[in-house]
């Protein structure tokens, strides 16, 4: 018992420990993408940071006090919609941020504006993804995104875009419309990074197949492709008298560069088979992520 209670304490503090990681590696390399890239060239990104970025500019008060000022309101509605601990992660992650901005000096990088907003949003993604798998968040627009998403029929991706062109408009009139279109550049390198960063280098496809041969289909995806199938037992319901038969429906989980070669072990076994695929942004156990046979 004594046992079981120090490896669970052994593990909560190593996970502790390496969503601390994340966080300070998250803030050194938003820091980075911030005082090497955008910055000093007057560019921006979406979102909270992107706002005080503008009001940097505007105003000339420290992106840094900016960006602990107009994150505060959503962390407050975090703590409601997320969590306490989440909302307190948060703040200190910004906390750290701004601290590293205003006292740390980098290198100012380049002057090329297509390098700057590539890899100033590479960078600033970057920072901003390892702080997602760290337990927090950087930016508040998504904490914004998802309280006005329970409130209105938007989903969070079109209240981030709307939110988002608001802001890109605004930085048209304030800077010029060539630093606002860098600017969007700056913003899809940064996202398509938080997207890798969180999501890994696979995408993953769920897979449901109904067929009529479905031992044969199982049978194929075990050995040919090394992944495994989870059987649910159906009834299919088809024609104009609505015929129902038993049957058994396979799920699987596979990577987006697999998905053609299950098609054809399929389509050689059953080309009449019903199949549904979906994406998603992750798994966990199994074997999905062990090696195929070959």
């Amino acid at each position: 018992m004594l046992f079981n209670k120090n490896y669970r304490r052994v593990v909560v503090i190593r996970k502790k420990i390496i969503k601390l990681l994340f966080v300070s590696a998250g803030v050194l390399l938003a820091a980075f993408g911030l005082k090497g890239f955008l910055v000093p060239n007057g560019f921006i990104d979406g979102g909270v940071t992107g706002v005080s970025l503008l009001m940097n500019h505007v105003t000339k008060v420290p992106v840094s006090v900016w960006l602990v000022v107009l994150n505060v309101p959503f962390i407050i509605m975090g703590s409601r919609q997320i969590g306490r601990n989440f909302a307190v992660t948060t703040l200190l992650a910004v906390i750290l941020l701004a601290t590293t901005i205003y006292f740390v000096d980098f290198p100012t990088i380049t002057n090329d504006k297509l390098l700057i907003s590539i890899f100033g949003g590479f960078f600033l993604g970057a920072g901003i993804g390892l702080a997602m798998r760290g337990g927090c968040v950087l930016d508040g627009t998504e904490i914004m995104a998802l309280y006005i998403n329970r409130k209105s029929i938007l989903s969070i991706g079109d209240i981030i875009l709307l939110i988002n062109l608001l802001i890109f408009i605004c930085a048209a009139f304030i800077l010029s419309i060539e630093t606002a279109l860098y600017s969007i550049l700056t913003y899809l390198s940064a996202s398509k990074t938080v997207d890798f960063i969180i999501q890994g280098i696979e995408e993953y496809t769920g897979v449901t197949i109904v067929s009529t041969k479905s031992k044969e289909v199982r049978e194929a995806i075990i050995n040919k492709l090394g992944r495994g199938v989870t059987i649910y037992k159906g009834e299919g319901g088809f024609g104009s008298t609505g015929h129902k038969k038993n049957m058994d429906i396979i799920f699987t989980v596979v990577t987006r560069l697999e998905v053609s070669k299950l098609r054809e072990e399929i389509d050689t076994i059953d080309r009449k088979a019903f199949i549904v695929m979906s994406a998603i942004n992750d798994t966990k156990g199994g074997i999905v992520k062990q090696r195929p046979l070959h």
